[in-house]
């Protein structure tokens, strides 16, 4: 299920095909979900709520190439690996994975490996590879190590264009979002001919915000929705189970890709714009959140070089002109936005270790909201 299943329409761009970051050509998406056990907490055996989502900006041959990138910190109580070496040449050489925060650095080694096995050489290889994170802790075994090379592999392996599993999947099974269940969730739009007619899709991981910051296009259903009609999965201050952070902490990583021909300084702007859309859905950035973003555009493919090739000294490539941007900018914050909402509403109720149940969006209440305000939901497509 998802929000235009619903006939809710986000923003007014007109969506892609399969509305997903899929939309832009070559990019894929894969996830391996890990749900093991129930009942109290024990380190190191679970209950475990957790995965691993792999973005990958290419097809097949993506190692061969870089494409250029940016990145920004909304804010940065969180981490995504390999940022330097964007900021510092623009250039993404990797696939982008997304886990838990426990997990990030297992998941860099894993990529490392299969970047090692794809250069197909005796002499050394370098990568920085991108890999961001969020708290899975309320409802996931975090501290007991769960996600393996074998799961980062495997997400890779799935990564196929088309439509993208949504909700308790990935790096995004023990996510929540607005003390919702949250997820991973995926938009894009299309930009007008007359703008260049790109395309530009968000996928998000997310996992952050108090219930009263939620808004629907606008309209204030989380403080609609109070805690005695669906509980929160934060326990009172004076009932806490140890270790449990307060309601609202939590983080969001969005990735943007597009196929308009983008300079690595022009990427960065549209990595930034990822924060009006996560302000539309509620999000404030807040002392514990890790609001992290990278945007991608594949509308120049850099070769890598190898052995064989003598280093190259002039690149020719495109770049979208400034009657381009504003589209672009739009396009990104409505795609992010939708992509938010589109986590919760294809989100299910979960429960987690110490029996902590992290409730879904309820569909119902969230028509009826949506109508009491104006917005009468109508049949379109996905």
């Amino acid at each position: 299920m998802r929000t235009r299943d619903l006939g809710i329409v986000i923003g007014r761009g007109q969506p892609g095909p399969g509305n997903a970051i899929t939309d832009v050509a070559g990019v894929r998406v894969g996830h391996t979900t890990i749900v093991a056990g129930d009942g109290p907490l024990v380190v190191g055996h679970g209950p475990v709520r957790t995965g691993v989502t792999m973005v990958v900006p290419g097809d097949a041959d993506h190692w061969k190439y870089a494409v250029y990138a940016g990145c920004h910190r909304l804010n940065g109580n969180g981490e995504m690996t390999g940022l330097e070496w964007i900021r510092e040449t623009g250039l993404l050489m990797t696939p982008i994975a997304i886990t838990n925060t426990h997990s990030v650095g297992l998941v860099r080694d894993a990529l490392v490996a299969v970047a090692v096995e794809h250069a197909g050489s005796q002499r050394p290889h370098w990568t920085l590879p991108v890999v961001g994170e969020t708290s899975d802790s309320l409802l996931n075994d975090m501290d007991g190590f769960h996600v393996r090379s074998e799961h980062v592999r495997d997400a890779l392996a799935a990564a196929v264009g088309g439509i993208v599993p949504e909700g308790n999947v990935g790096g995004g099974t023990g996510s929540i979002c607005h003390e919702f269940k949250g997820g991973i969730g995926t938009a894009s739009r299309v930009i007008p001919d007359a703008a260049g007619g790109f395309t530009i899709g968000a996928l998000v991981q997310a996992n952050y915000g108090k219930r009263s910051w939620l808004r629907v296009d606008g309209v204030p259903v989380g403080a609609e929705i109070g805690l005695d009609e669906v509980p929160s999965p934060f326990r009172p201050a004076d009932d806490r189970v140890r270790g449990l952070p307060p309601p609202g902490s939590g983080s969001i990583i969005v990735v943007v890709a597009t196929d308009a021909p983008l300079l690595p300084n022009q990427c960065q702007r549209v990595a930034q714009r990822a924060g009006l859309g996560v302000a539309r859905a509620g999000g404030t950035g807040g002392q514990t959140s890790g609001d992290l973003f990278i945007a991608f555009a594949t509308g120049n493919r850099l070769p890598v070089d190898d052995e064989d090739r003598p280093t190259v000294l002039v690149r020719d490539v495109r770049t979208a002109g400034e009657g381009v941007m504003d589209a672009i900018f739009e396009a990104t914050i409505e795609a992010t936005e939708e992509a938010i909402v589109n986590a919760l509403v294809a989100a299910e109720t979960m429960e987690g270790r110490d029996g902590i149940t992290a409730h879904a969006l309820p569909h119902d209440r969230l028509l009826e909201i949506m109508a009491r305000y104006g917005r009468r939901p109508r049949p379109i497509a996905r």
